[in-house]
């Protein structure tokens, strides 16, 4: 069992408890999280969200980015400065389309989340470009149950 300073649990979820949340989503979840599609800008659920509360990974429920941390970047997904903690995504080369990219994985369960580029805002002048369909929101204040089961979602 590995920890990030935080102290999440990052080992990866069980084939089987992966099977069995692979199985709820919809399609275009399926799409973007595991093959790492994109979704159509400015349809996303979370992009226009501005309670105080964590973005999490949908597929494994590990936090991801704080909304402190969420900017209005005009391209039509979420964006933000800062991930959660380094430790809780992946970061791998994406030279798809035509063109040099990073890919932003979620550490736990290697799930797609989006792209990270060199021309956010102060302090890290970083935007880590998010498809709304790879993250579940929890407003500040919800419980923490069981991180590791869908639906059950723990918040900060």
């Amino acid at each position: 069992m590995s920890h990030s300073p935080t102290p999440y649990d990052l080992s990866p979820p069980s084939k089987e408890l992966l099977d069995a949340i692979t199985a709820t989503l919809s399609e275009e979840e399926r799409h973007v999280l595991l093959s790492q599609g994109t979704e159509a800008p400015f349809c996303g659920g979370l992009l226009d969200n501005k309670q105080a509360g964590s973005y999490i990974c949908k597929l494994c429920a590990l936090p991801l980015f704080s909304s402190a941390c969420k900017f209005e970047s005009g391209t039509g997904w979420p964006s933000f400065f800062a991930p959660y903690h380094t430790d809780h995504i992946v970061e791998l080369s994406d030279v798809t389309h035509g063109m040099r990219r990073v890919e932003i994985r979620c550490s736990r369960c290697d799930a797609h989340m989006g792209h990270v580029f060199p021309d956010g805002p102060a302090p890290t002048g970083l935007r880590y470009c998010l498809n709304s369909a790879s993250l579940d929101f929890c407003a500040s204040g919800d419980e923490k149950p069981d991180p590791l089961r869908r639906g059950e979602r723990e918040c900060l």
